[in-house]
Order: C-alpha cells, then structure tokens, then sequence
C-alpha cells in the first residue's frame, strides 16, 4: 500500500515499573508511543492487513482481550483497532513464543492525538524493551507488507531466545520461584544470574539454582570430592563401587587390576559426565580414558564398574521427590553414511535434543568419550556400519526418563541417608542399577555420586514421562505451609504527613523489641541507625530495606510520584495506610490529568493490602473512602469527626475507628470507646500546615492497633516520641 510505506511508530519513551503499580500487582514497562498518521488507518482500513496478521502470528487466536473468548483480539483487529493495541498483544505474543512469561497488557490514550501509553508485564526490562521494539518493526512490515514477516518472526523468536538465556532466570531457579510466587511468597532477584532472595527482611531464605542459603560449604566440597564422597557413605553402610584415585595411566591400569575388571574411569571432581568412561576392559581403553579424564578434573578415580542404567534421584529436606533414567545412545547402519551422518540423522534431529535449557536432551557430538567409544568396537566417526548394524555411540546417555513412580521404598531410604551422610539437604544422587524398583542389595547396584547443587531440568521436561513439581517441592522445604512467612510491613502513603507517621509506627514498633526497618522520605533506619543515602528513590530505599536479614518490621513510606513512576517495593503488606490526597497534587506530564487517574495511582496502596491486612483510612476525604470498597482486608477509619456519615456506618457494622482531635485520639470498636490517648505537646505543639500532626498520630496508632500491639505500649510510644526536628516542613 504506497500511502503507508513512509508510516512510521516512534517510541517516545519508557519506564520500567518494579513493583505493583497503577496498572498491574506485578512489573510492567510502559512506553509512550506516536503513531503519527497511522492515527488515520485503524487495522480495518488497511487492505489485506487481517490477513498477513493472522497467517504471520496464528497463535494470536488465543488472546481473548475484549470480547473474554478465544478469537477475540483477532475480532477486534477485523472490525478497526489501533497500532497501540495491535502492539501491546504482538510484545506479549512474540515474548510467549519465546518462552518468556508473561501475560498482561494494556493500551491507553497518551494526551494527545496519535499519543498511546502500551503497557505490558515485564520482569526483565531488557528483554521486554527489545520485544517490544521487534514488535513494532514486525507491525511496520505487516502494515506496510514490503517483508517477509514470517521470517522476521522467526529471527525475532530466536533473537528473544538468546536474550532471555542471557539475561533471565534459568530453568531451575525460575521454577523454584514461579512456585514460590504460585503461594504469592516474594522474590527479589540479587544479581545478574541465579541468586534470588524469597521472603523479606529476617525470614527470607536464598537460593541459587538448587542450592540454598542452608547448603553447607563443607557438604558442598565433600561431595565435589568422590573420593572422600565414597569413603564416608561406606562408613554408613551405603552401598558405593571399590576404587581409589589414580595417579598416572600406568596406576590407573594397575588400580583396575587390583579392582577387577571391567571399570570406570573418571575424574574425581568434574561434573555433568564430563570425562567418565564406564565398562572397560583393556588397558589401551583404560589408559587412554585416563588422559581424557585428567583434563576434566585434578585428579582421576578408577572403581568397579557396576552392571546398570545410571539413574538421577532428587533429595529434598530428606525426601526422594523425583528419579531420572539416563538410556544408552546407538545408531543403526545402514550400508551408506558414516556414523558421524547416523549421528546427526537419528539422534541429533530428535526434537528433545538442543542447546537451549529447553531441550530436556543435549545434541550428541564425535567428541574423545565418543571416539573410545567407537574404538572399542573398531570403529570411528567416518565408518560406514553395514545395514542393521548397532552401535553403540554413549553408554551413559542424558539422564532425562522419567522414573519417579518406579523408585523402591528401599533406594528412596539409601539414597536419602546418603544425602544426610554429606550434609546437604537438596541433592542429586547418583547411582547405577538395573531395576530401580527392586532394592538395592538384590542387584549389586550402588551410588556412585552426591551432587550438591543439582539440575532439575530432567525433572521439569523429562525426555519421557510426566514432570514432576520439585520447584514446589523445594519452595515447600523453603517455607513449610502454614507457617508464617511474612514479616509486617506496614505502606504509607499521601499527599502529607507520611513521614512523621512513618516515624510514629516504626517507634511504636521498636518498642516491642522487634528489629525495625524505617524507610522515608527523608531516611532510611535499621533499628535505630541512621543509614545515609544519596538516592532518594522510595523504591530503592524499601527495596533494601527489605533485603536486611536483620529487619522484622518493614515501615516504608510512598510518595504518589513513586507509586506512578516506579511502583511498590513490596508485593503486599499488612497495613495499608492512606493519609489524604491532593487533588491538585496532578502529574500533566505523565497523562494524569483528573482526579479518576489520580485516584488509580494511590489505590495501588490499598490494592496491595493482604486479605488479613488491614487499610487504615482517612474517613473525611471522599476520594479515600472510596478505596475502602478496593480492600481485601479490613477497614480502619480515622477522622476528626465523631457524626460523620462514613463513621457513623462503619460503626454501625462493628468496624474500627479512630477519632482525632488535637487533644485526643479515641479508639472505637464499633460505637464502644476502647481507649483514649492523650496527644502529648511534642505533637500538639508541632508547626501546623495543610495537615495536622494529630491526624498522622491517629493513622499511626491505627496501624499499630491493627497489628495488636498492646493498647499500654501504643500510649507509651505516643507518650515517649520526639518528632525529628529535621522533618517540620516534610511531608
């Protein structure tokens, strides 16, 4: 179509959003786009364009949005949509085709005309902005259809692939923390790899891949070292093979001699099978193998080789929670190509076989294991085998069969105890037998390895058989159900008054001996140190809060500008408190105009407040009260007035309020007065401005009332605060 080859979608710009925000519980980019004149050809005006959407991204027949049903963003492409929206359903598709998660979008006028803020889920803000920006290259095309969109899908699902392998969690860590999530326990990713924080502050736990902040330094090294791994399990009575280390390939062979052949050479401390020879019988092989293994550890182990099928089984807080079957690897001949063709005709093009974490089996290569392989039957990588001639290529092929429900009650014993004798509560235990089902002592099998650490690929995809949940296993070991997992966190927010009620909970808080964590506008408290810091960022400043080990009572105050450009630092709280907002207190710049967007940016507060949480409220603004209905948790109300409508009903239903006068904060539980507390003269005398101190004492004694903190430590706290004088004319 002519008119539209010089059409264009700029991207303006773009924020990521951290935490839960005005548009979604979890992180989100926003982009602000132009479409220019493409504002004048919604998708029903541009010939063909249906079409080359549908037959380009066929998948997109899942997305439902409007219309609640399969079809239903195609629908709405049909009948005329705009660039904007067409955008924000092409980043989560293309994402998804990659395998990346996600899920949410939006699309939504910018201020002014051809001006569209596109949002979309976004963990990773990299990988999101860059599918993002192929989604509009891909969109271009399809609008101006002067491509090849269906390879340039194809290059962006690649593209998008490797990116996410750079910079997204791999498989074993993220399925750890999609379970954990899946029990909205939450997660804070410490670094550019695998090491993620799940939990807050005193009752986090960490992990990094399979290991946890419990995995012992010394279990870790024992079971790096066979060797030492073999002599302690036989001190316990577990079955492991003969053998010892090695020196040269001369000692190798005697060690064999002295073990009784056949045996297996490996290196003591390597690791993903790297550099291990089972099965061998002459010194050629066994010299030979001693030279490859060398380079793949420090040193070498020869030891009884046991008749069997190499097994992985999944240790868990004591616990076999899965099993793994590795399977040998052949080719057939068949009077015409070498074995190197055979390799990459009926092994290598199997589906399951990749590079990527995806592919639950790996590619199979000449490499030396595979060559002494061949050697021992004659033959090598350019060999022709006859028709129906089997060879072997791996006798030790992935580990990838499912076998979690054959495992004897007996191996799950053994392979446990092994676990224990090393000191690591997860592990990958690997043995040898014939028959997993049958107990070990009946056929001569053993463990031959305690891997600290291990992959959970093979049980998340296995090669054959059904998944097994050990992310749900492991977060379980984590954070046993129905113990508490959360430490309080109490959110402040408001146009005014939020630090010195910030101030207020955290000294009500310290004075139950708990270690408080205080972070506000201005400051930033562990306990009762000062932390200096030269970010002002809300969301930092929570953020490392509640990465202290030390911290087992989070106060962290929100301004509305952090809760519109960066969200929450927290997933959910225990306390939501919303002081007062100012309808002047808009954001032009960032399209919020009216009171209706405002108000979308401070519910974001209340949204997060746990089902057993509780919002403590300001009854006398009516803008506030209509978040109260947004709640999942309990509604506290504070106002200066005893008869107003909004108490007088929340009383009438046994809810709690707090009445505020300059004086005195009275608490009510329904229309009976629980307890009065006068306001001391530090507060009373306190410079006035457009929001009154008593009325920030009363929020804080509410979100200490909410979380039962004794009536007589709540009036010894009021009695015993001195407000920072640094703060007079803060918020």
């Amino acid at each position: 179509m002519p008119q539209l080859l010089d059409k264009s979608i700029e991207i303006l710009s773009h924020r990521h959003l951290r935490g839960p925000n005005m548009w979604s519980y979890n992180p989100a980019l926003e982009v602000l786009i132009d479409i220019g004149e493409l504002e004048d050809y919604p998708s029903d005006k541009i010939p063909g364009f249906y079409e080359r959407l549908s037959t380009c991204l066929p998948s997109l027949h899942e997305h439902r949005c409007s219309y609640g049903e399969p079809g239903g963003f195609l629908k709405r492409v049909e009948e005329g949509t705009w660039p904007g929206h067409i955008l924000e359903h092409l980043t989560l598709e293309l994402q998804n085709l990659a395998g990346i998660p996600g899920g949410f979008g939006r699309a939504r006028d910018g201020g002014r005309r051809g001006v569209y803020k596109v949002i979309v889920s976004a963990t990773e803000e990299a990988v999101t902005l860059q599918a993002f920006t192929y989604a509009r290259d891909l969109l271009l095309t399809l609008i101006q259809d002067n491509g090849d969109p269906i390879a340039q899908r194809n290059f962006i699902i690649e593209e998008l692939r490797e990116l996410s392998d750079d910079l997204c969690l791999g498989p074993s860590t993220a399925c750890i923390v999609n379970a954990a999530t899946a029990r909205e326990i939450p997660y804070i990713r410490l670094s550019s790899g695998n090491l993620v924080q799940l939990g807050y502050g005193s009752k986090q736990r960490r992990i990094w891949t399979a290991e946890t902040d419990q995995t012992s330094a010394i279990a870790e090294t024992i079971s790096r070292d066979k060797d030492l791994t073999k002599s302690l399990l036989a001190s316990a009575g577990v079955p492991t093979p003969e053998g010892r280390t090695v020196t040269s390939p001369d000692d190798a062979w005697e060690a064999a001699q002295d073990i009784g052949l056949p045996v297996v050479v490996k290196p003591i401390d390597g690791n993903h099978g790297r550099g291990v020879f089972i099965n061998l019988y002459t010194q050629q092989e066994i010299e030979a193998a001693y030279l490859v293994a060398i380079n793949e550890g420090s040193e070498v182990l020869v030891e009884r080789h046991i008749v069997g099928d190499e097994h992985r089984l999944l240790v868990v807080g004591n616990k076999v929670v899965a099993a793994a079957k590795g399977e040998t690897v052949w080719v057939t001949g068949d009077g015409k190509h070498t074995i190197e063709d055979l390799i990459q005709i009926q092994i290598n093009s199997d589906p399951r076989r990749g590079n990527s974490e995806e592919h639950p089996l790996n590619p199979v290569r000449i490499d030396s294991a595979v060559e002494l392989e061949l050697a021992r039957q004659q033959l090598a990588g350019d060999s022709v085998p006859a028709v129906d001639h089997k060879v072997l290529i791996q006798s030790n092929g992935n580990v990838a069969f499912d076998v979690t429900d054959l495992v004897h009650p007996d191996v799950a014993s053994q392979v446990a105890l092994a676990a224990r004798v090393v000191g690591l509560e997860i592990a990958g235990i690997d043995l040898v037998a014939q028959d997993i089902s049958r107990p070990l002592g009946e056929q001569n099998a053993a463990i031959v390895e305690v891997n600290a650490g291990p992959g959970l690929l093979m049980h998340l995809k296995p090669a054959s058989g059904k998944a097994q949940p050990v992310g749900e296993a492991i977060t379980d070991h984590l954070f046993p159900p129905n113990v508490d997992f959360r430490i309080p966190i109490i959110g402040i927010s408001g146009s005014k008054g939020r630090t010195i009620t910030a101030e207020m909970v955290a000294h009500f808080a310290r004075l139950t001996n708990v270690h408080v964590g205080l972070s506000s506008s201005k400051d930033l408290y562990f306990g009762s140190r000062l932390i200096h810091r030269t970010s002002k960022s809300n969301w930092e400043n929570g953020r490392r809060t509640l990465q202290n080990r030390a911290i087992e009572f989070a106060v962290i105050e929100n301004d509305n500008a952090s809760l519109l450009l960066e969200g929450l630092s927290y997933d959910q709280c225990q306390v939501g408190i919303v002081l007062n907002i100012d309808p002047q207190g808009l954001f032009p710049e960032y399209n919020i105009s009216d009171d209706e967007q405002l108000f979308n940016v401070v519910r974001t507060q209340v949204d997060v407040v746990l089902p057993t949480g509780i919002c403590v409220l300001n009854a006398d603004d009516p803008m506030i009260t209509k978040m109260a209905e947004l709640s999942k948790g309990e509604v506290m109300y504070f106002s200066e007035d005893p008869h107003s409508a909004v108490i007088t009903e929340h009383q009438q239903k046994k809810g709690r309020s707090i009445i505020a006068t300059p004086k005195a904060i009275t608490l009510m539980q329904g229309a009976i007065q629980t307890k009065v507390i006068p306001v001391p003269p530090s507060i009373q005398n306190r410079p006035k401005s457009e929001w009154m101190p008593h009325l920030s004492l009363a929020a804080a004694i509410g979100a200490a009332w909410a979380l039962d903190i004794p009536l007589n430590i709540i009036q010894a706290g009021v009695e015993t605060f001195v407000p920072n004088t640094k703060n007079t004319t803060e918020v």
